[in-house]
């Protein structure tokens, strides 16, 4: 169903209305949490697109208005841009026709060869994600972090709370190649670095499309080494789950017990999988179709050049910018609305 088609969406919200009034509606939670989901989300795309239609009414009222007062002609120019803004940002979301781009994310960035040099690139990623979930009005909530050696990070796992927090941040998953020189070069040499992330989506906690069985996982306890609750470093509240299958490994050590711990990291875990079997979904259709469809898993997306001149282009759609101090500050929406639009 395509998201501009605001005729169906409606029928749709009717239907679940007409659902959510039937009694013994909520006899069974799990099915009614699915459909109050889909009504929100549903609602909250009709709700947009009226408030942008009438902003747009607003618009031609100042216009017509300014014809006749040179105050309010001196308006126009700043209602356009932020009507245009508005048009922008409401066709961004209607790209967005996943099952899982409602949903919350979990972001992991990893450092890649290149010791110090690499695990600074994380830290600089991770503070470049940070500000941009804070310009979108999205919560960061850190789950695990691996401090470098002697600078930056190794790891860290987070997530990221907000409306389709995935379906946004899926666009940037894949390997980050930087180019500059070396602050920790005493040569002054330049230095190619990479990092990877991995962006998943976060099931809720009655979605059971991903079964996981006891005997499919080793769950192992340890001390958690960053900041949190009054047992930090006392007592193992940390979680590892590795999911024998696959190979995945998943931890999370920044809840305040083992058992919430534990909670998140299978959710995480159940996100990977979820992945894992969408990705074959894919490739099995590819086959279908007679053709294999390069599949952007892990290869490297985006470079960004500090030296000897700067840039920042990504390598899927061609988008690029000479700004690259903006980007480092979280604005990337340019590169994550040309990838939504060339899907």
């Amino acid at each position: 169903m395509s998201h501009f088609n605001l005729t169906e969406l409606a029928e749709e919200r009717k239907r679940l209305e007409d659902e959510m009034g039937r009694d013994g509606f909520w006899d069974d939670v799990e099915a009614a949490n699915k459909v109050n989901m889909r009504m929100k989300s549903i609602s909250s795309k009709l709700d947009k697109y009226s408030k942008l239609i009438s902003q747009c009414e607003d618009f031609e009222v100042l216009m017509d208005m300014g014809e006749e007062d040179e105050d309010l002609a001196e308006e126009v120019p700043e209602s356009f841009e932020k009507l245009k803004k508005a048009v922008e940002e409401y066709h961004l979301a209607a790209l967005l026709t996943g099952p899982y781009d409602s949903y919350n994310a979990v972001l992991s960035l990893h450092a890649g060869a290149g010791g110090t040099e690499a695990q600074d690139w994380v830290s600089m990623l991770y503070r470049m994600y940070v500000r941009y979930c804070e310009r979108s009005g999205y919560t960061v909530k850190e789950l695990d972090l691996l401090d470098g050696e002697e600078a930056g990070i190794k790891s860290v796992t987070f997530e990221v709370q907000g409306e389709n927090a995935y379906g946004y941040l899926k666009a940037e998953k894949g390997v980050h190649r930087l180019v500059r020189i070396s602050p920790f070069d005493s040569s002054g040499r330049r230095h190619t670095s990479f990092a990877s992330l991995d962006v998943t989506p976060i099931l809720t906690e009655d979605d059971n499309s991903i079964e996981i069985k006891p005997e499919d996982i080793r769950v192992d306890t340890y001390r958690s080494g960053g900041a949190g609750g009054q047992n930090v470093n006392k007592v193992s509240s940390a979680i590892r789950i590795t999911h024998y299958a696959t190979g995945i490994v998943v931890q999370c050590q920044n809840e305040r017990s083992q058992l919430q711990n534990k909670e998140v990291a299978m959710r995480i875990l159940k996100g990977k999988l979820l992945e894992i079997k969408e990705r074959e979904r894919m490739e099995k259709m590819a086959d279908i179709k007679g053709e294999l469809k390069k599949i952007e898993w892990g290869s490297q997306i985006r470079s960004y050049v500090f030296q000897p001149y700067t840039m920042v282009k990504d390598h899927r759609t061609g988008c690029e910018t000479g700004n690259i101090q903006a980007v480092m500050d979280g604005e990337i929406d340019e590169f994550i609305h040309q990838y939504l639009i060339k899907m």
